[in-house]
């Protein structure tokens, strides 16, 4: 297995080394496009992801500053052109050790190919020993260095295009005051729902119920058959209004969650999903009720995508704590190709986890599956 994975690792350093010395050839014609900042913050990030693959390293979204790009571009060229000029150096006399050692005699006997810089291969003898030891001693050369020179230049990627920390928290102060605003304005948009909600309906039934009573109150000495006819549509208007009421506040925050906890209300949701759905739940200990909450609506936001868009027929809920971090995930067998831009409800979960600097990945390529991962951090 160690064997294999030196392998990969000689291919993955070598293919890196040839894409590098191309990169830098390129870059000395490119010098007027990459003149413009944003298209030298793509060609520079390009780069990092490259070298955070390389490195097997998680490269996070940022964005890359005009002045590190900058002083990664000459990093680049003096590191990326000599690694890049041995690495061909080195594939291209080994090619050439593989072509001479059986084709000697196809060469110009006036100009006859060379194995080891300078020796003449003039016979099969010449061919046959200098060959193997050429190419051997170019492959280990290259086993050995390829990796090392591709991390150094990766490396220096990284580090060079890397954010510092007063970097980072201007753009951590960014995403927070974004996401906040958002919170705000959906916050407004909830609470203006609501109050249609609570204004359309159950106020309207309200209203409807006391005129009723008030009409039963005149009528009651001299015509009892209305009066009990008033009271039962009154009896029953106070049934729907307080059907509706119920409903309201289940979507403010579920009465399920304070009966049954997250592990109980989820049981609930996926029992009554729309397909039939799985719930993996692990060992979640306490956690703030707004986390719950998220959670839960986006588990019901979830499943209720599946059963609308996904054509799916099975889905399956997992829930897990890591430390301080709640990991929800909704799969689905679907179509895939799930749109937040589609009003799937996907852009409304991750609001919702903005809010508690949560994050949410979305993996649904077309023709499935579609999975939805929210991460919410509960160790307030």
């Amino acid at each position: 297995m160690r064997e294999g994975e030196d392998r990969a690792r000689v291919w993955w350093a070598t293919g890196y080394l040839l894409g590098t010395l191309a990169s830098a050839v390129l870059t000395v014609p490119l010098l007027p496009l990459l003149g413009h900042p944003a298209v030298l913050r793509r060609w520079a990030a390009w780069h990092e992801r490259r070298a955070g693959r390389l490195c097997r390293v998680a490269v996070p979204p940022h964005r890359i500053r005009p002045r590190r790009a900058l002083g990664w571009l000459p990093a680049h060229l003096a590191i990326g052109l000599p690694a890049g000029a041995v690495a061909l150096v080195c594939l291209g006399n080994l090619l050439l050790a593989a072509v001479v050692t059986p084709l000697w005699w196809a060469f110009p006997v006036g100009d006859p190919a060379r194995l080891l810089v300078e020796v003449p291969v003039t016979g099969w003898a010449t061919a046959l020993t200098l060959g193997p030891v050429q190419v051997a001693g170019l492959a280990a050369v290259a086993y050995w260095s390829f990796p090392r020179l591709a991390g150094a230049h990766a490396r220096v990627c990284l580090a060079v295009l890397a954010p510092s920390a007063a970097e980072r928290l201007a753009d951590r102060v960014a995403v927070l005051t974004r996401t906040r605003a958002d919170v705000l304005e959906a916050h407004g948009a909830e609470l203006r729902r609501i109050e249609r909600d609570l204004h359309d309906g159950t106020q309207a039934r309200l209203v409807a119920i006391a005129i009723r009573l008030a009409v039963a109150r005149d009528r009651l000495p001299g015509d009892p058959e209305a009066v009990a006819e008033l009271l039962r549509e009154a009896h029953e208007g106070t049934e729907e209004a307080m059907t509706e009421l119920r409903e309201v506040i289940r979507t403010i925050y579920p009465p399920v969650l304070a009966d049954q906890g997250l592990a109980g209300a989820l049981r609930t949701v996926v029992a009554r999903s729309g397909v039939p759905a799985e719930l993996e739940v692990g060992e979640l200990a306490e956690m703030p009720v707004a986390v719950q909450a998220v959670a839960y609506f986006a588990v019901t936001e979830g499943l209720s995508n599946v059963a609308r868009h996904g054509r799916a027929d099975r889905a399956l809920v997992r829930v897990s704590r890591q430390d301080n971090l709640l990991r929800v995930t909704v799969v689905d067998d679907g179509i895939g190709g799930a749109d937040e831009r589609g009003g799937s409800g996907l852009s409304g979960i991750r609001r919702r986890a903005a809010a508690l600097d949560g994050t949410v990945t979305v993996r649904s390529p077309a023709g499935g599956p579609t999975e939805i991962t929210v991460e919410l951090p509960c160790g307030w």
